[in-house]
């Protein structure tokens, strides 16, 4: 048995109950078929890359499995006949499954007040510390 890496692209206009039951139906022909499901990581709707179908957002699953050599070409089938997956991408990998990523925060500018505050104070240099780093001229 074989370990693979399964990616897909479902449409965002999907109900959320319809798409669960989507994302296990994917994972019911894994288990009927003779393979085992290791773990499914939702990654949540993300903006896409180009546009796929004029659709610019798309709601990222992927799910990890181990299963014999024959199954990626059923799921692969699978995917391609589902009109709500977008896009899908099935590879195989050796290792052990790398740990769950956590979800990317929304980026959260910083207060300016502080930085402003830091660089409006002057800096003092001690007269020792400066003769100490100017380079010194050589006489002949």
């Amino acid at each position: 048995m074989n370990q693979y890496e399964v990616m897909y692209v479902i449409d965002t206009a999907l109900e959320e109950g319809a798409r669960s039951e989507l994302i296990n139906r994917f994972s019911n022909i894994v288990t009927n078929n003779g393979g085992k499901v290791d773990r499914v990581d939702e990654w949540g709707k993300r903006r896409l890359a180009y546009p796929i179908n004029y659709k610019t957002e798309g709601y990222y699953v992927l799910m990890y499995m181990t299963a014999p050599a024959d199954l990626p070409r059923e799921l692969e089938r699978n995917l391609q006949i589902s009109e709500s997956v977008l896009r899908y991408l099935v590879i195989r990998f050796e290792g052990p499954i790398p740990a769950k990523r956590e979800p990317l925060k929304p980026f959260v500018a910083r207060e300016a007040a502080p930085v402003e505050a830091a660089a409006e104070a002057p800096v003092e240099v001690k007269a020792e510390e400066a003769d100490t780093e100017a380079p010194q001229a050589e006489i002949e």
